[in-house]
């Protein structure tokens, strides 16, 4: 059980760590400071950002609003609010799709404007389009999905895919 459990966090720096509970001593990890940074891609991403801070309920977190204008289907930030110190941390953006790779783009040109230097992806569904969007422009992130599309139709939704994430999660269509 621990060998599983620090599989899931084994490119996170972690140390052995003693855990009291009431009946024994438990040798378990915990993950090392500076603690990761959750940057949640507004709106949709904070569909991800609760069931991640479960893992790692001592992450930091940050918000990037993007929305894509439907036109041109490029990312236009709206809001952003991150820690300060991201060039000490792992930043792990969430966000549930992976289609044009537009925002996921932006979103790690702006963290790594702003200092972040190991940034990871972390998403449910991706399309192989926007994964060859993220291998050319930032092959240095990873990528981390549960599902592997087929294909983007003609308006950069990920087939056979969920629709818009945001508006699926909240009602909003």
């Amino acid at each position: 059980r621990q060998m599983c459990i620090r599989d899931r966090f084994k490119e996170l720096l972690v140390n052995d760590h003693k855990i009291e509970t009431p009946i024994e001593n438990y040798r378990g990890i915990k993950i090392n400071e500076p603690y990761p940074c959750l940057i949640s891609i507004l709106r949709a991403g904070n569909g991800l950002l609760d069931g991640v801070l479960d893992l790692i309920p001592s992450a930091r977190v940050g918000f990037l609003g993007l929305y894509r204008n439907e036109k041109t289907l490029q990312p236009v930030e709206y809001y952003s609010k991150v820690p300060s110190d991201l060039h000490n941390r792992v930043c792990i953006v969430v966000d549930p799709m992976l289609a044009t790779g537009g925002s996921v783009s932006f979103a790690v040109d702006y963290l790594k404007k702003k200092g972040a230097k190991d940034i990871r992806f972390l998403c449910l569904l991706a399309a192989p389009e926007g994964v060859e969007v993220m291998k050319k422009n930032h092959p240095d992130v990873k990528i981390f999905t549960a599902s592997l599309d087929k294909s983007l139709n003609e308006i950069g939704y990920i087939l056979p895919g969920l629709g818009d994430a945001g508006d699926r999660l909240y009602g909003t269509k």
